[in-house]
């Protein structure tokens, strides 16, 4: 069955970038000239998903609106002359129909996976985490989504991480099925070091068979009441099997300041208007 649907859970209050976050959803907050939501919302598109659910708190709704048709500006824009504006302009509000579902308690990723249960009905689905953007020149869910296409089973994506970060993420116990593939025997989230079965941790994006909500519904929440989507996940791999996709693309968590400062000097540097500029300043800062 083709992916035509993907979730994006946006409903955080991006408590890290306080006080902009105040009156801002922190996924609206810019790499460089793009707010950080695009490049996921983007990558689903040219994927061919052709519905984004995104998952907000009340107040978000910006989130959405940054996706619809904006006619006075475009009329603005024409008026002028600007048609390469104009285009992209277009472009945004194209990409792919959206639409909202509210989470009014933040419970945790599975929680906000669940609001969304609806909308997206009996089909597989895409998970997109937007704090994850991946550079790559073909879409990495894309990727994911032909994994899934030839198994038939939720499909993980997952990183090489260095021995530092393990502790703080979800790790999978694999077995390589091709340079890139992997069936997932385990998941264990953030183990101590000596008990992480390897180095490849999990990454947000996710291609899931709808049986994940019920798991969701049927799991129990953790310790601090989270309801966690990597439980559900291991609940449906035990039943019907699961794998994981490794990015080798160049990956940026922007869900801290200093990833999101350190995507936007990625982007500053493919761009041919700013990369000279951008490279100079950085040369003559680490000398000083």
């Amino acid at each position: 069955m083709d992916i035509r649907k993907a979730v994006i859970p946006a409903a955080g209050f991006g408590t890290r970038f306080l006080p902009v976050t105040r009156t801002v959803p922190k996924v609206m907050l810019p790499v460089l000239n793009e707010p950080a939501i695009q490049f996921s919302v983007r990558e689903a598109a040219v994927a061919g998903i052709e519905h984004i659910v995104f998952v907000i708190s009340r107040g978000q709704e910006a989130t959405n609106d940054y996706f619809q048709p904006t006619p006075s500006l475009e009329l603005a824009l024409e008026e002028r002359g600007n048609a390469d504006l104009l285009q992209a302009m277009r472009g945004i509000s194209s990409m792919a129909h959206t639409s909202v579902v509210y989470q009014d308690e933040q419970l945790g990723l599975g929680h906000a996976v669940l609001m969304a249960k609806d909308a997206i009905g009996d089909e597989p689905f895409a998970v997109f985490l937007p704090d994850d953007i991946i550079y790559a020149d073909s879409p990495p869910i894309g990727e994911m989504m032909r994994v899934f296409a030839e198994y038939g089973s939720s499909v993980i994506a997952v990183k090489q991480v260095p021995d530092a970060a393990i502790p703080s993420l979800g790790v999978i116990d694999p077995e390589p099925l091709s340079e890139r593939v992997y069936r997932i025997k385990g998941m264990v989230e953030k183990p101590r070091l000596e008990d992480a079965p390897s180095n490849l941790a999990i990454i947000g994006r996710y291609v899931l068979t709808p049986d994940v909500f019920d798991a969701i519904e049927n799991g129990r929440p953790g310790a601090i009441g989270e309801i966690q989507l990597t439980d559900a996940i291991e609940a449906v791999r035990a039943e019907q099997g699961a794998y994981a996709y490794r990015i080798i693309d160049d990956h940026f968590d922007v869900g801290t300041p200093a990833g999101m400062l350190k995507a936007s000097v990625y982007a500053a540097l493919l761009r041919d208007d700013m990369a000279r500029e951008m490279r100079e300043w950085l040369a003559a800062a680490l000398v000083d």
